[in-house]
């Protein structure tokens, strides 16, 4: 979701340039943009094994050649997870078989590498937009290998574009390592968020809590997260992030909605004075549009980076479990103020850039147009 999130206006920008765009994704992501553009492909989801304690690494190493089970919570039944290897295979021959046809005079992949590997065999221009390449928090060991074989081909764009702030206001700082040694220093861009990071406050009348991510992310976090509102004395919403039909309940102070359609859920953290969500960048930069205090629970190494990164600079809480949460709450209560302040500095920084407009200068640039 954070990646089409951002995919989406980007496009938006590059078609009013006059560019002619193909679109290629799966699952949620596909579905989304099938409703906003016009080429849009289908290719083979690519997943981690998770379950109800988010991304298993162990699992997934086991996944990559040998299919696993596991509960789909909002099925309720047990379903077989194909080995990963196999989906990059199938995703790998999608992408080929369509790009190869089309003929792009440049490929643009957010997060993809399979997208990369193929610009790399055949020569197109390629541009990487990402927020993570070196993760240092929470990463695995076991997984240092493969991050580095999949660098080699992000070391073969002709631009990468980070869609966060220069540094020292980074927020993805943690996750993108040390970009001198790894020789790319040259052709990376810090452009500014996608979005319109003109402050935006509202009333402050509730906590507001964002889950998206795969069903065992969610499941996760709803059940952390759900526990404590339910016994808040405040006010709160929870938007659950499940996609199809809209089904709202009350719960004593809190509302909770299977789906909020982007309208409403930019409204409903307009409106709040408190933000809990996993971490994802996206996410990120949109409390900080919104110029809100938030926690940050996260379920990945990739979430765990950015929300370290936003305590650091005394702009969120990160919390692991439901204590920790409730007593995350209450000191921000505390310190309303405070927090308020600093997020409030934060966005002074991300507003002084437009992110849209630098990113398709560096798109066009490397694309020769």
């Amino acid at each position: 979701m954070g990646h089409v999130s951002r995919i989406i206006p980007l496009g938006k920008r590059l078609e009013k340039r006059g560019h002619e765009l193909f679109f290629f994704s799966g699952g949620l992501a596909y579905q989304l943009l099938k409703k906003e553009f016009k080429n849009v492909h289908v290719c083979t989801p690519v997943a981690w094994y998770e379950n109800a304690h988010g991304i298993n690494t162990s699992a997934s190493l086991l996944n990559i050649l040998i299919p696993l089970p596991y509960v789909h919570y909002e099925k309720g039944r047990l379903e077989i997870k194909s080995p990963s290897g196999v989906e990059t295979m199938h995703r790998y021959y999608d992408l080929r078989e369509r790009i190869r046809k089309i003929k792009p005079d440049l490929i643009v992949s957010d997060g993809d590498m399979h997208a990369l590997r193929l610009a790399h065999r055949w020569k197109f221009p390629s541009v990487y937009i990402t927020n993570i390449i070196r993760p240092s928090c929470d990463f695995s060991p076991i997984l240092i290998p493969g991050e580095r074989f999949t660098e080699r081909y992000v070391k073969k764009c002709s631009k990468i574009i980070i869609p966060d702030n220069p540094p020292p206001y980074t927020i993805c700082e943690y996750n993108l390592g040390d970009l001198g040694r790894m020789g790319i220093t040259d052709k990376v861009k810090f452009v500014g968020s996608f979005l319109d990071m003109t402050p935006t406050e509202g009333s402050e009348k509730y906590v507001f809590a964002s889950i998206s991510g795969p069903p065992g992310t969610r499941a996760k976090l709803t059940g952390i997260v759900t526990a404590v509102f339910k016994n808040l004395e405040t006010k709160s919403i929870i938007s659950l992030g499940v996609l199809g039909k809209k089904i709202s309940e009350k719960v004593g102070n809190c509302e909770i909605h299977t789906w909020l359609s982007p309208q409403e859920r930019q409204e409903y953290m307009k409106n709040s004075k408190l933000i809990v969500f996993s971490g994802g960048h996206g996410t990120c930069l949109e409390t900080i549009k919104y110029v809100k205090p938030s926690i940050c629970i996260p379920t990945q190494s990739e979430q765990m980076g950015n929300a370290r990164k936003l305590q650091d600079m005394n702009c969120s809480i990160v919390a692991g479990n439901r204590e920790q949460l409730r007593l995350a709450i209450q000191k921000i209560a505390d310190r309303e103020q405070f927090y308020k302040n600093n997020v409030k500095t934060l966005n002074q920084h991300s507003n002084e850039l437009k992110g849209l407009e630098n990113a398709v200068e560096v798109i066009e640039d490397a694309a020769n147009v």
